[in-house]
């Protein structure tokens, strides 16, 4: 099969197209001929040598794809050969197939092509868990959203919209703005022109948002604290302009904060596959009636992975970013 490997540590030109084995299947795994994969930042951050793949996770890039099941492997039960699907993988998405496990697929959404099914899983199992498990989104609550145009970003407001909550979110550039707000952003706020705290405080009458979705970090950690409410919580998934902050820790005290944070892909099958059960049961029914639908900026062929990494780092996409294969 085709797959895209890493020659070596580096920038999108890196990225080759190369003749690869097709995966062996293991117990409870289903072999998937991949239609389209979504590209994502910790794809970028693996090819740069800094966010190597989990013990056991194939070395080839893509933590998400649709397709449909080719093969199904001993012991796989809920599946079936023909059946369309999109799943979430720990590595091997670059490819004309991959090995899933029975468990991280889902059964693709009504009306939805395979290149919107493929954008579906790593940014709708990251918002899930972190929103809403650890972070406790409830109906009626506020949430802030950093990076509202990106892939995590598009997909978190139109979750938390859906489910009942007011939502603001931070971009960068002007031409997002409408975009957010169609998707159910009440504020959207400009990060370039105007302090997020200041806007946050102003449309909730100085009280602040119950819940902070970043993937920033650096200086932004001091900033979130100032923007919770009483007994808000700041979720953490990633760290782009860095890990190491210091702050005074009375003021979380002080309004009996809550910070967490995760990461998904070295989490075990078990726990991918509760995640998955989740999604079908509260946010699938959602997606099969219109109400919400990943936002695709630009698809690509797999051989053109470097120019989508290239897109990906510029930052100037709104939505999701996929790869087709032919």
């Amino acid at each position: 099969m085709k797959a895209i490997e890493i020659s070596h540590p580096g920038g999108p030109e890196v990225l080759v197209v190369k003749e690869r084995s097709v995966p062996k299947l293991k117990d409870g795994e289903v072999l998937i001929k991949v239609k389209a994969a979504g590209v994502n930042r910790p794809d970028c951050a693996q090819r740069q040598g800094t966010y190597p793949p989990p013990p056991g996770a194939p070395d080839i890039l893509g933590l998400e794809v649709a397709g449909e099941i080719v093969e199904v492997g001993p012991g796989v039960t809920h599946w079936q050969k023909g059946e369309p699907v999109c799943a979430l993988v720990s590595g091997g998405g670059y490819a004309e197939y991959v090995a899933a496990p029975e468990g991280q697929c889902l059964p693709i959404p009504y009306d939805l092509d395979f290149e919107h099914a493929a954008a579906l899983p790593e940014t709708f199992f990251t918002v899930w868990t972190n929103v809403f498990e650890s972070g406790r989104l409830q109906k009626g609550e506020s949430i802030l959203v950093h990076g509202g145009s990106g892939g995590i970003g598009t997909t978190a407001i139109q979750m938390a919209h859906v489910l009942g909550s007011r939502v603001f979110t931070t971009v960068g550039k002007k031409e997002a703005v409408a975009a957010c707000k169609d998707l159910g952003a009440e504020r959207v706020i400009l990060y370039k022109d105007e302090d997020f705290v200041a806007a946050v405080k102003e449309v909730t009458g100085n009280v602040g948002v119950d819940v902070i979705l970043d993937m920033v970090g650096g200086d932004y950690f001091g900033r979130n604290i100032e923007a919770l409410a009483p007994m808000g919580r700041l979720v953490q998934i990633a760290t782009i302009q860095g890990a190491n902050v210091s702050f005074d820790l009375r003021k979380m005290m002080a309004k009996r904060l809550t910070l967490t944070g995760s990461t998904l892909r070295a989490r075990s099958v078990a726990e991918k596959t509760r995640i998955a059960q989740e999604l079908h049961k509260h946010i699938w029914p959602h997606l099969n009636k219109g109400r919400m639908k990943p936002v695709i900026y630009k698809t690509f062929a797999l051989e053109q992975a470097r120019e989508a990494h290239e897109l990906m780092e510029s930052s100037a996409h709104t939505g999701k970013i996929v790869l087709t294969v032919r």
